[in-house]
């Protein structure tokens, strides 16, 4: 999702900056390209495990800590059609119509599951935006697919979830105890509702320009997170620190929306600012997750 998100993000933001700072196809593309392979690569990996361990894919599904994750597979799938779609739409289309389908389907088990109850506050976290609130990804390369319709379906459903779940957590953030450090990078994700209710909210609907006050909330919410990661070099590496990179793609692409409308200097400097914030995270994501997988003894 880091990795596409980024791709996809460049490709929005050079419309809107001055020639000289604008994202050539020879940085957008190979982000697009990386995010491909490692989608296909860890695809592969997880029919493994499933073969291998089903119990523990089950308990992936079940366990209300790990079950909003699961939401990345629908998700992701989505960013790859739409980083395809300009090279090949049919394939594009598929994929966008599978995550659209996993993604309902995963919504309907989600709210089935947190209905029965017997979920602790403590076991709340930002993951559960992901599947209950990621059909608002969907848009961008659904609209550009053709499918707007459907785009708009998933992103209401996924819309009206967002303000529950984002008061539930910071409930949960101000009342029950701490993420331990290592989980910590994972409150980026709540720069994901405001920004993508926006830059898709005002796509498909005309003259929804209301949703402007989500952007300004959220890059209002990024600075907070900013300052609250500022020791994050303490903060032991591990696959949540992938948790910084679509966030903040997703604030970056809201940023490059609102620049497109509002064609300002100092919006157009934003949109700068924050994709140069997104690649920055991205490629330290990216760096040390390479280097953690070379010194692991063979």
């Amino acid at each position: 999702m880091g990795l596409v998100g980024l791709g996809l993000t460049a490709r929005a933001v050079a419309p809107v900056l001055p020639g000289a700072l604008r994202a050539p196809a020879y940085f957008t593309e190979p982000w697009v390209a990386a995010g491909v392979l490692v989608f296909l690569f860890l695809i592969v990996m997880y029919l493994v495990k499933l073969l291998r361990f089903p119990q523990a894919v089950k308990a992936e599904f079940t366990n209300p800590v790990t079950l909003g994750f699961c939401g990345t597979l629908p998700v992701a799938m989505s960013l790859v059609a739409g980083g395809i779609a300009p090279y090949l739409p049919a394939i594009g289309s598929v994929l966008w119509w599978a995550s659209f389908v996993l993604l309902l389907a995963m919504q309907l088990w989600a709210l089935a599951r947190w209905l029965s109850g017997g979920i602790e506050l403590a076991q709340v976290n930002a993951g559960w935006l992901i599947v209950m609130v990621g059909g608002i990804v969907l848009p961008g390369p659904g609209i550009a697919l053709g499918h707007v319709e459907a785009a708009r379906f998933i992103f209401g459903v996924s819309a009206a979830a967002a303000p529950l779940l984002m008061a539930l957590l910071f409930v949960r953030a101000v009342t029950a105890p701490p993420l331990p450090e290592g989980l910590r990078p994972t409150w980026f994700i709540l720069l994901v509702p405001p920004s993508l209710v926006y830059a898709n909210g005002v796509a498909l609907y005309e003259g929804a320009l209301f949703l402007e006050n989500l952007y300004f909330f959220g890059l209002a919410l990024a600075a907070a997170l900013l300052i609250y990661s500022r020791n994050l070099g303490r903060w032991p590496f591990g696959a949540p620190w992938w948790a910084f990179t679509f966030p903040l793609d997703a604030l970056a692409y809201a940023a490059a929306r609102y620049a497109q409308d509002h064609p300002s200097p100092l919006w157009r400097g934003l949109a700068a600012t924050t994709l140069a914030v997104a690649t920055l995270f991205v490629a330290a994501a990216l760096w040390r997750t390479l280097r953690s997988a070379a010194s692991r003894p063979a």
